[in-house]
């Protein structure tokens, strides 16, 4: 969960936009839009997904890993968390 207000407004801004992709999306299904356009579409949403779940990853990293207090426990266990969360992303 971003915890600074910069970070929860970028990440709600880009949640935002996804949803209105999708609600054009849904438009575009009900009205009989051309595959093509939907697949176009299909593509920027998730474009916009991979964007929306690098920026969290990335300030999880930051947020687990940017403490100057942790020993070296801490640390290794944290970095563990992370080298599993960035390999269920890249499946």
């Amino acid at each position: 969960m971003p915890r600074s207000a910069e970070d929860k407004n970028r990440v709600l801004l880009r949640v935002r936009r996804i949803k209105g992709q999708v609600e054009a999306l849904e438009r575009g299904l009900e009205t009989g839009v051309d595959c093509g356009a939907l697949l176009q579409q299909i593509a920027a949403i998730r474009g916009a997904s991979h964007g929306l779940m690098s920026e969290i990853m990335e300030i999880h990293i930051r947020d687990e890993l940017g403490e100057e207090a942790l020993t070296a426990a801490q640390k290794s266990a944290r970095l563990n968390d992370v080298a599993s969360l960035v390999r269920s992303y890249l499946k």
